[in-house]
């Protein structure tokens, strides 16, 4: 990797760790739902109250997807390195502690095998899903923003933890990869910079390269494409291609791209989500571009906290932190924690020596 410019590195990891947070918690509430012309309007609204003046109002809690995420950046904090039995310990003290958190039935379960068979198979519970299939969800992907951080500067690292990670709850080839390129993507604009202005279709095709080193053909998937993640790829780069300034075409990118809790139909959307937001999108009134990608991800709606903390986390990643508004982290639930998180894996990566 290239050297990098330390200075702004801490602001880039907060952002980071906060887009995941703000993602989620402004996402959840639209969970499931398809966003009609009236829907957008209120989303739009409540983004404007929650820039506007601080009103007392309850806070807005993460799900499941920051819990994770929490999981994750506190064991690569505490081990300095990825150490699966510790990670998939917090995954289920979290879990037990915290069960309202919107926990899917699926990871429930392997969470359950793991704390019975007191953590000494870490990757069996997970090989005996989905009649030994294994999950091809998003739930791998949506928690791998602080291992891209940990190896901001190390690929090999990233792509190795990133997959191990993974193997914790998801053994589908499309689940770990899904978690690999989302990985990618936020180590990848961690070394840009707004003020040079993104190219964002040499930005689809570094992702582009990079993924058919990764996705090759493996007998027993039942796997349609042989590389499904280049093909979203290659759709994303047309999206991007086709759409004007003033007129995102939402059915299409829901059509094509996806909105659902699938690695394959949610990472290559949340990727996109930032990717758009570099331009203006009609219905969405904000300078701010941070603000405007995430928006774009609620809007979309589907599996909005998921598809929007992940689209936080590359988007807060390339802008840093102060492009949050403060606030919209005032009525986020524990954004002064995962704010320190930032802190800490900053501290944490860049004394490692693998990353020099």
């Amino acid at each position: 990797m290239t050297k990098i410019d330390l200075s702004l590195f801490r602001k880039k990891f907060r952002g980071s760790m906060l887009g995941v947070l703000t993602g989620d918690c402004l996402g959840s509430p639209y969970e499931n739902e398809k966003l009609s012309s009236g829907t957008k309007l209120v989303l739009q609204n409540s983004f404007d109250k929650l820039e506007g003046p601080v009103y007392k109002a309850p806070v807005m809690q993460y799900t499941d997807d920051s819990a994770m995420s929490k999981s994750v950046a506190q064991s690569l904090i505490d081990k300095k390195d990825i150490d699966l039995v510790d990670m998939a310990k917090k995954f289920v003290k979290s879990y037990y502690q915290e069960p309202h958190r919107g926990y899917g039935l699926s990871v429930v379960t392997v969470f359950e095998k793991l704390r019975g068979g007191k953590f000494t198979d870490i990757m069996q519970p997970a090989k005996e899903q989905f009649h030994g299939q294994g999950s091809f969800g998003n739930g791998a992907a949506m928690r791998v923003t602080p291992v891209a951080l940990f190896c901001y500067n190390n690929y090999e690292k990233l792509i190795d933890m990133a997959r191990k990670q993974s193997q914790i709850t998801h053994t589908h080839k499309i689940g770990i990869d899904g978690a690999i390129l989302q990985a990618i993507a936020v180590q990848q604009v961690l070394h840009k910079y707004p003020e040079e202005d993104l190219d964002v279709l040499s930005f689809v095709d570094e992702l582009r390269e990079k993924m058919s080193k990764l996705e090759v053909d493996e007998e027993g998937l039942d796997l349609v494409e042989a590389q499904p993640y280049k093909i979203q790829l290659d759709v994303m780069k047309k999206l991007l291609q086709e759409q004007g300034a003033d007129k995102p075409i939402v059915k299409n990118v829901i059509r094509e791209l996806g909105n659902d809790i699938s690695g394959l139909r949610s990472v290559p959307t949340a990727i996109f989500c930032f990717l758009r937001a570099q331009k203006p999108i009609e219905g969405i009134n904000t300078n701010n571009c941070f603000r405007r990608a995430l928006q774009y991800a609620i809007s979309l709606g589907g599996d909005t906290d998921t598809i929007g903390s992940m689209t936080g986390a590359i988007a807060g990643a390339y802008y840093g932190d102060e492009k949050i508004h403060p606030n919209i982290l005032h009525h986020c639930e524990a954004s002064t924690e995962f704010s320190q998180l930032g802190d800490n894996l900053f501290e944490v990566a860049t004394t490692m020596e693998w990353n020099s």
